[in-house]
Protein backbone atom coordinates (compact mmCIF):
# COMPACT_ATOMS: atom_id res chain seq x y z
CA UNK A 1 0.00 0.00 0.00
CA UNK A 2 2.87 2.39 0.74
CA UNK A 3 4.29 2.01 -2.76
CA UNK A 4 0.90 2.82 -4.27
CA UNK A 5 0.60 5.96 -2.15
CA UNK A 6 4.09 7.13 -3.14
CA UNK A 7 3.40 6.45 -6.82
CA UNK A 8 0.08 8.27 -6.65
CA UNK A 9 1.71 11.25 -4.91
CA UNK A 10 4.30 11.42 -7.68
CA UNK A 11 1.71 11.08 -10.45
CA UNK A 12 -0.46 13.92 -9.15
CA UNK A 13 2.51 16.20 -8.51
CA UNK A 14 2.69 16.24 -4.73
CA UNK A 15 5.96 18.11 -4.12
CA UNK A 16 6.62 17.18 -0.46
CA UNK A 17 5.52 14.35 1.78
CA UNK A 18 5.98 13.03 5.30
CA UNK A 19 5.65 9.29 5.97
CA UNK A 20 3.87 7.78 8.99
CA UNK A 21 4.29 4.05 9.57
CA UNK A 22 1.08 3.11 11.35
CA UNK A 23 0.22 0.12 13.57
CA UNK A 24 3.72 -0.15 14.99
CA UNK A 25 2.16 -1.24 18.28
CA UNK A 26 1.66 -4.60 16.55
CA UNK A 27 5.37 -5.05 15.80
CA UNK A 28 7.71 -6.34 18.50
CA UNK A 29 10.88 -6.38 16.41
CA UNK A 30 12.73 -3.04 16.15
CA UNK A 31 14.95 -4.45 13.41
CA UNK A 32 11.88 -5.16 11.30
CA UNK A 33 10.75 -1.55 11.68
CA UNK A 34 14.21 -0.37 10.62
CA UNK A 35 14.03 -2.64 7.57
CA UNK A 36 10.61 -1.27 6.64
CA UNK A 37 11.93 2.28 6.96
CA UNK A 38 14.87 1.46 4.69
CA UNK A 39 12.53 -0.04 2.10
CA UNK A 40 10.29 3.02 2.24
CA UNK A 41 13.30 5.31 1.75
CA UNK A 42 14.41 3.23 -1.25
CA UNK A 43 10.92 3.45 -2.72
CA UNK A 44 10.85 7.21 -2.18
CA UNK A 45 14.17 7.51 -4.01
CA UNK A 46 12.88 5.26 -6.80
CA UNK A 47 10.03 7.71 -7.41
CA UNK A 48 12.38 10.71 -7.25
CA UNK A 49 11.48 11.91 -3.77
CA UNK A 50 14.43 12.77 -1.49
CA UNK A 51 14.19 9.54 0.52
CA UNK A 52 17.13 10.37 2.77
CA UNK A 53 15.59 13.70 3.82
CA UNK A 54 11.91 12.89 4.20
CA UNK A 55 10.77 12.49 7.81
CA UNK A 56 9.56 8.97 8.52
CA UNK A 57 7.71 8.59 11.78
CA UNK A 58 5.92 5.65 13.31
CA UNK A 59 3.18 5.03 15.83
CA UNK A 60 -0.36 3.84 16.31
CA UNK A 61 -3.11 6.21 15.26
CA UNK A 62 -5.74 3.92 16.79
CA UNK A 63 -4.09 3.79 20.21
CA UNK A 64 -3.61 7.56 20.16
CA UNK A 65 -7.27 8.07 19.27
CA UNK A 66 -8.48 5.65 21.95
CA UNK A 67 -6.31 7.40 24.53
CA UNK A 68 -7.69 10.82 23.58
CA UNK A 69 -11.28 9.56 23.64
CA UNK A 70 -10.71 8.15 27.11
CA UNK A 71 -8.94 11.28 28.35
CA UNK A 72 -9.33 14.33 26.06
CA UNK A 73 -7.29 16.53 28.41
CA UNK A 74 -4.21 14.29 28.40
CA UNK A 75 -0.90 16.04 27.90
CA UNK A 76 0.97 14.89 24.80
CA UNK A 77 3.93 13.76 26.92
CA UNK A 78 1.80 11.47 29.08
CA UNK A 79 1.23 8.87 26.38
CA UNK A 80 3.73 7.62 23.80
CA UNK A 81 1.09 7.12 21.09
CA UNK A 82 -0.39 10.58 21.50
CA UNK A 83 3.12 12.04 21.49
CA UNK A 84 3.86 10.32 18.18
CA UNK A 85 0.85 12.00 16.55
CA UNK A 86 2.01 15.38 17.85
CA UNK A 87 5.47 14.59 16.47
CA UNK A 88 3.89 13.75 13.12
CA UNK A 89 2.09 17.08 12.99
CA UNK A 90 5.28 18.92 13.99
CA UNK A 91 7.06 17.21 11.10
CA UNK A 92 4.32 18.22 8.69
CA UNK A 93 4.50 21.81 9.95
CA UNK A 94 8.29 21.93 9.67
CA UNK A 95 8.93 19.89 6.52
CA UNK A 96 6.02 20.67 4.21
CA UNK A 97 6.41 24.20 2.80
CA UNK A 98 3.42 26.51 2.69
CA UNK A 99 2.16 26.92 -0.87
CA UNK A 100 2.64 30.25 -2.58
CA UNK A 101 -0.63 32.12 -2.61
CA UNK A 102 -1.50 34.23 -5.60
CA UNK A 103 -3.13 37.13 -3.78
CA UNK A 104 -3.26 39.37 -6.85
CA UNK A 105 -5.79 37.14 -8.64
CA UNK A 106 -9.54 36.77 -8.08
CA UNK A 107 -10.74 34.26 -5.55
Amino acid sequence: QTKEHILLAKQVGVPSIVVFLNKTDQVDDDELLELVELEVRETLNQYEFPGDEIPILSGSALLALETLIENPQIDENENQWVKKIYDLMDSVDNYIPLPDRETDKPF
